[in-house]
This record gives C-alpha cells, structure tokens and sequence, in this order.
C-alpha cells in the first residue's frame, strides 16, 4: 500500500469517528429530551477512540485531526455525562 494510501485510510477512519460523536450527540439529545428511552452507548465509541489513537501516526497533520477529534469527544462526554444526571 502506498503511502498516501496508507493515510488517507487513516484520515477516513478519523472522519468516521468524528461523523460518529455527531451522530452519537445527537442520539443523546433525543435522549435528554426524551425522545427515545435507549440511553446511547459512549462507552463502547470511546474504546474504539483509545485503542485506535494508542496507534502510532507520524504525519503532524493526521496527528493534528486525531487530538482534534479525541478533544471533541471529551467535550461532548461531559456534556452527555451532565444530561444523564
């Protein structure tokens, strides 16, 4: 595999877990408002999140992405946390 491949692989797989936190958000808003009695499960995305970013990634600009993402996610679980109290 290329190497542009190997990190636009790893840019989509960023992609997806920020697409993942939106959508997470948003099932934790239909929850908060009681929309929906099904409690999102954050646990579960926030494992996949640690191990993927336990990864190596030597290109500045992915590594920049990755910190912005895994940022998002705390911002958001602290917020999904404060709902559910």
């Amino acid at each position: 595999m290329a190497l542009s491949e190997e990190k636009q692989k790893i840019l989509d797989i960023i992609v997806d877990f920020d697409n993942q936190i939106d959508r997470m958000h948003a099932q934790f808003h239909k929850y908060h408002t009681q929309e929906t009695k099904i409690r999102p499960d954050w646990a579960r995305l926030e494992s996949r999140l640690r191990g993927f970013s336990g990864q190596k990634i030597f290109d500045i600009q992915l590594s920049g992405q990755l910190d912005r993402v895994l940022y998002k996610f705390q911002n958001r679980k602290k917020i999904w946390l404060s709902w559910i109290e």
